[in-house]
C-alpha cells in the first residue's frame, strides 16, 4: 500500500460499504459511518455478502474474508467516523441539498487538512462544496456500481480544487488498486456517463424510429462495441480503423444522428405509468424474477472475469 491515508467513508449504503470493501481489500484500515443500527446491520450483512460472492468465485481465499471485515469499522457517530481521517469519501443519496449540508458540516469538523471527496455520479462538484470554507480540499471521487468489481473512478475537480487535493485522490485510488481518470473540468455526468447517455439517447432514437428492435440493439452493444471497448477504448479504436475511414464516415453520419434535447416518448411513457425497469418488474423490458437473477449473475460473472484478469496482469507488472 503505497498511500498513507486514513479513510473514512461517510454513509454504509451500497455504495458506501462497496468502497469500504475495496479499500479494506487494499489493505487499507476503514471506518464507515451508518445512520443507526439498522443501516449499520444491512451494510455488514452486505458486506458479508459480498466477500462470499468473491471467495465462491476464487477471488480471494477464505483466510482474506475475515482480515477484510475486520479492517472495517462501523460507527452511527459521524465525529467519530472522521475524527482522525485524511480522507473521507461521501456516499449518501444523490441529493444536492443533503450532500451540501453534509460538505458544509465535514468542512467544520475534519481536521485542516482533510480531503472531503463525494462519491456522487452526476452532481456539479463545485455546487456540492458551495458553502464549504475551504473548496481547495473537496473533489469528487466517482466509484462505478459494484464499487468492488468496477476498476473505474472518476476524480473531478470543481473550480477550487487544488492541485494537491487531486493528486491525493489519484493517489489513494491506486492504492486501491483501482484505475482512476481525472476530469479536469466540472462538467454534467464527468465523463463516463456523457459517453454512456450519448449510446443511450441513440438507442432510443434507433428504437423510436422503428429502425431496429430493442433486443437487436442490444444485441448491436453486447456482441461488438461491448467486447471491442474492453481492449480498446474509442480513441485508440479510431486509430485502428484507420482515421481516413473514421473522417469519411463522420463527415456524413454526424448530421443524422440524433440531438434530442429531452426524453423520448416511450422512456417517458414508462416512467409516468410507473414502469421502473427490474425494481417494479416492467421496463423496456418485462423482468420476471427469473430473468432479474439471471441478468445479475450473467453480468456478476462478467465482471469477476475482468477482475481476475485485472489481477493477473498486475501480478505481472510487479514482478
Amino acid at each position: 500500500m503505497s498511500s498513507q491515508e486514513r479513510l473514512s467513508i461517510v454513509g454504509s449504503g451500497i455504495m458506501g460499504h462497496s468502497i469500504a470493501l475495496t479499500a479494506a481489500w487494499a489493505g487499507f484500515d476503514v471506518k464507515v459511518w451508518g445512520v443507526d443500527a439498522a443501516d449499520i446491520e444491512r451494510a455488514r450483512e452486505g458486506l458479508k455478502a459480498k466477500l462470499d460472492l468473491l471467495a465462491g468465485y476464487d477471488v480471494l481465499a477464505e483466510s482474506e474474508k475475515e482480515r477484510i471485515f475486520n479492517a472495517i469499522t462501523f460507527t452511527d457517530s459521524l465525529n467519530d467516523c472522521v475524527a482522525n481521517a485524511t480522507f473521507v469519501i461521501e456516499a449518501i443519496p444523490e441529493k444536492i441539498e443533503l450532500k451540501q449540508e453534509y460538505f458544509k458540516n465535514l468542512d467544520e469538523i475534519c481536521p485542516e487538512n482533510t480531503i472531503i471527496a463525494s462519491n456522487t455520479s452526476g452532481l456539479s462538484a463545485t455546487e456540492i462544496a458551495k458553502y464549504t470554507k475551504n473548496p481547495s480540499r473537496t473533489v469528487v471521487t466517482h466509484f462505478w456500481n459494484p464499487a468492488h468489481l468496477m476498476p473505474l473512478v472518476e476524480v473531478v475537480r470543481g473550480e477550487h480544487t487544488s492541485d494537491e487535493t487531486a493528486e491525493r485522490a489519484m493517489n489513494l485510488l491506486k492504492a486501491m488498486n483501482k484505475k482512476p481518470i481525472l476530469v479536469k473540468k466540472d462538467v454534467l455526468g464527468s465523463v463516463g456517463n456523457r459517453l454512456q447517455y450519448a449510446i443511450f439517447r441513440e438507442a432510443q432514437y434507433i428504437l423510436e424510429e422503428g429502425i431496429a428492435s430493442m433486443e437487436d440493439i442490444d444485441a448491436a452493444i453486447r456482441y461488438s462495441l461491448g467486447r471491442r471497448f474492453g481492449v480498446t477504448g474509442p480513441f485508440m479504436t479510431m486509430d485502428m480503423t484507420p482515421l481516413t475511414t473514421i473522417s469519411s464516415i463522420t463527415s456524413y453520419l454526424f448530421r443524422d444522428l440524433s440531438d434530442r434535447k429531452d426524453s423520448f416518448p416511450t422512456l417517458e411513457k414508462l416512467v409516468a405509468d410507473g414502469h421502473n425497469g427490474t425494481k417494479t418488474g416492467k421496463g423496456f423490458y418485462d423482468w420476471t424474477p427469473e430473468l432479474v437473477e439471471k441478468m445479475n449473475y450473467e453480468r456478476e460473472r462478467e465482471l469477476i472475469r475482468w477482475l481476475k484478469q485485472d489481477i493477473e496482469e498486475a501480478k505481472k507488472e510487479t514482478k
